[in-house]
């Protein structure tokens, strides 16, 4: 699920609303660090992605490619930066030097992080910086050329590219981009592992921590000091209560556990940039068969999705075989509820959701080394919903879990 803004969300969702299980709380003592062995992605993995990018843009006919905050510019440079009115990025030429446009003021803090290359141009605050980008090209011989755009990059950048660079022309990027980063690297798949691990560590706290005192914000408040403690940073941390797990994205009414209510978790953080998202559902007391029925039905959901996820499958077989799984047990049919109301899985990786997602109609032939999450819910519009998450990644000996499945609902942690 898209995650990151549902954060702020979360507290909103019910804020007189307690949290409490049926075991005594235990003691909330700090915890240590889990991700000290977690190494960062080296300069020299940095340049062999360059060096693939290059490769791929020659292949289909792209002269440059054109990035700007955010993860593609770290991925492929090792700066770190934000995306505001005022641009950052980069342009990696088919054959060529990186180079760098950033506003004069920044360039400092830039290449702070510049994992390689010194052509770092600045830009002051009367001008355009779109007139430095075109001057890269320039340099390059490029000011006729086809520039790859990176698929999230913001429209008036490749506005402004248009204007200062009139006879350039614009094509997706994305045969180069997601050639690059679907097929994740073993360092990659490392991080997100230790990433893993903390997000199941600190689950394992806040479950034995729960106190009947608590709201939903204060869940999320302790299971993101643990993440911190255990050495990862929070990226979200939603606490869903009763009936408001029936949606995926929760509800803006106050909800307060009641007993045998359900509490859905969706929680995630990252490792020097790489990300987990994991999903955990219980009762608090005693499960009606209804709520049994429906966790078991998920949980087998999630084991016929492990079973199709091999290399060479389409990817949107995955979610066919889940879909039709649930239909054989009364649910939908397709997405209506009750049942499966979205897909069943999103690619992952130094982004929450990455290209390609388990998902009807998904062609693309799994790989080893892409890795996607799992959690092909079951929501029943006001009652209750079940999702149980957990990401894999493709080997060829089958899909390799980042985290243990959920035991039972009864046993969420094993």
């Amino acid at each position: 699920m898209n995650k990151r803004h549902f954060l702020k969300l979360s507290g909103a969702l019910g804020v007189a609303a307690t949290m409490p299980r049926s075991a005594t709380a235990q003691s909330s003592a700090s915890l240590a660090s889990i991700t000290g062995d977690a190494e960062e992605i080296t300069v020299a993995e940095r340049l062999s992605r360059v060096a693939k990018a290059q490769q791929l843009m020659q292949k289909a006919g792209i002269d440059a490619l054109l990035l700007e905050a955010g993860s593609a510019l770290t991925y492929f440079t090792g700066v770190r930066w934000w995306r505001s009115e005022r641009f950052t990025g980069a342009v990696i030429p088919a054959d060529g030097e990186i180079a760098f446009v950033t506003p004069y003021f920044e360039e400092p803090s830039v290449r702070e992080s510049l994992a390689f290359g010194n052509d770092v141009r600045t830009w002051n605050e009367h001008e355009n910086p779109f007139d430095v980008l075109a001057g890269i090209l320039s340099d390059r011989g490029l000011m006729r050329g086809i520039i790859g755009i990176e698929e999230t990059i913001r429209y008036f950048i490749v506005d402004g590219l248009k204007q200062s660079a009139p006879n350039t022309s614009v094509a997706s990027a994305n045969e180069v981009t997601r050639g690059c980063r679907m097929v994740k690297s073993n360092a990659e798949i490392a991080l997100m592992q230790a990433a893993s691990d903390v997000t199941m560590a600190a689950y394992r706290h806040v479950y034995a921590n729960i106190d009947k005192s608590m709201r939903p914000a204060d869940i999320s408040a302790l299971m993101n000091k643990a993440t911190v403690e255990l050495g990862g940073q929070p990226e979200f941390a939603s606490v869903l209560l009763n009936e408001a797990s029936a949606y995926p994205h929760g509800s803006d009414q106050p909800q307060t556990l009641q007993e045998g209510g359900i509490i859905l978790m969706d929680c995630g953080c990252s490792v020097h940039d790489y990300e987990s998202d994991i999903s955990r559902t219980w009762v608090f007391g005693e499960p009606t068969k209804k709520q049994r029925d429906v966790w078991d039905t998920v949980k087998r959901g999630q084991q016929r999705a492990l079973e199709v996820a091999t290399v060479g499958t389409p990817a949107g077989r995955v979610d066919d075989v889940v879909r039709s799984f649930y239909e054989s047990k009364g649910y939908g049919p397709d997405y209506k509820t009750p049942g499966l109301s979205h897909r069943t899985g999103h690619g992952i990786g130094m982004d929450g959701h990455e290209p390609v997602n388990f998902v009807r109609g998904e062609k693309t032939l799994l790989e080893p080394g892409m890795c996607f999450s799992n959690e092909p819910g079951i929501y029943i519009f006001g009652e209750f919903g079940v999702r149980l998450e957990d990401c894999l990644h493709i080997t060829a000996d089958g899909p390799q879990l980042f985290s243990e499945l959920s035991l039972s609902i009864d046993h969420p942690f094993g």
